[in-house]
């Protein structure tokens, strides 16, 4: 190729701002695999980059998008050959490394994931960093010893891409699944995607007790702040919680008391570091037993580069529902 399209964020006295640029190969971050961009996706980590709301990149500027899927454009890496379908999520893209928003991306071949049997390109990145993170989050609850008949999960932050792929999955398992939300408007949405109940943010009481009722038998938060202090102290005795975000706070205000006297354990997921063992573990059951059921109700929104900053907004301001996919060219 000679020159392509991307989505550059840079940094300018002090305000960060992304804009479609052309620019050519010779300018990627280093890598041994080339990608022929197909499809990428919209994280919330994506739109704190883009807008400029978090300090995601650590350096600028960088091509946006922390995950990409295409096929194998050249490789010097033995293990990838021209036109093998792969992907890439998280490790380092649009932190320090060009990331998915382009026509073409370039990568260290550790980072690249063989596209795993049961999943297309498109669907793996409707799974995203979204999804994989989910999957991180049950494989590692049920590694700790999670089960079914230990009482429902709680899911918060129900109605974005991590908690969306999180009720799927677990309720597939078998699971009873409670969403916890602030959206009054997007019950059908949580019950189809396997929901059995459904909490609203303001008419839960919390308490202040270093330890409540025991109500979850387990929970995924992608929120923290005072909701992940809550789920401390309300989840049954040997319940998980993975805990995902941060939308609602980074401070933790909780006591040793469930996690001495419950045996509660707290597992913080990052889909970054994380090994590469657990990583084609997570990628291989997300294409079979993980493999999300409600596809076409999770995905509310595909656009293409240049919809990117209206996206970006929406996220922000918690305005979105289920996962946005960005198509960058045909398959």
């Amino acid at each position: 190729m000679d020159s392509f399209r991307a989505y550059r964020i840079y940094e300018q006295d002090g305000e960060v701002q992304g804009r479609l640029e052309t620019t050519e190969l010779d300018t990627l971050s280093p890598g041994d695999v080339v990608i022929r961009a197909v499809w990428s996706d919209v994280n919330y980590k994506d739109a704190l980059a883009g807008t400029g709301k978090g300090k995601i990149l650590k350096r600028f500027p960088l091509i946006g998008g922390i995950d990409v899927a295409g096929k194998v454009h050249s490789s010097s890496d033995a293990r990838f050959k021209e036109g093998d379908s792969v992907l890439v999520a998280g490790c380092g893209l649009s932190e320090n490394h060009d990331g998915g928003y382009a026509e073409y991306a370039r990568v260290p071949g550790d980072w690249v994931v063989p596209l795993p049997e049961g999943l297309s390109l498109r669907d793996s990145m409707a799974i995203g960093t979204a999804g994989f993170t989910a999957g991180i989050a049950v494989d590692r609850m049920e590694h700790n010893g999670q089960r079914p008949d230990g009482g429902p999960i709680l899911v918060n932050g129900a109605t974005g891409g991590v908690g969306s792929f999180a009720i799927d999955m677990f309720a597939g398992l078998g699971y009873q699944v409670t969403a916890f939300t602030g959206k009054h408007d997007a019950d059908e949405y949580l019950k189809t995607l396997g929901a059995s109940d459904i909490c609203y943010r303001g008419e839960v009481e919390m308490g202040t007790r270093p330890m409540e009722k025991a109500l979850w038998g387990g929970a995924v938060d992608s929120v923290g702040g005072d909701e992940l202090g809550w789920l401390t102290r309300t989840v049954m005795p040997g319940g998980n919680i993975a805990s995902i975000g941060l939308a609602g706070g980074v401070t933790l205000n909780t006591t040793v008391l469930p996690f001495i006297l419950r045996g509660v354990s707290l597992l913080g997921i990052n889909s970054v570091y994380i090994s590469s063992a657990i990583r084609d573990r997570v990628w291989s059951r997300l294409g079979t037993d993980l493999r999300p059921r409600h596809f076409d109700s999770i995905v509310t929104r595909t656009v293409d580069l240049d919809g990117l900053p209206a996206v970006f907004d929406d996220y922000v301001a918690g305005k979105n529902t289920g996962r946005t996919l960005v198509k960058i060219s045909e398959e």
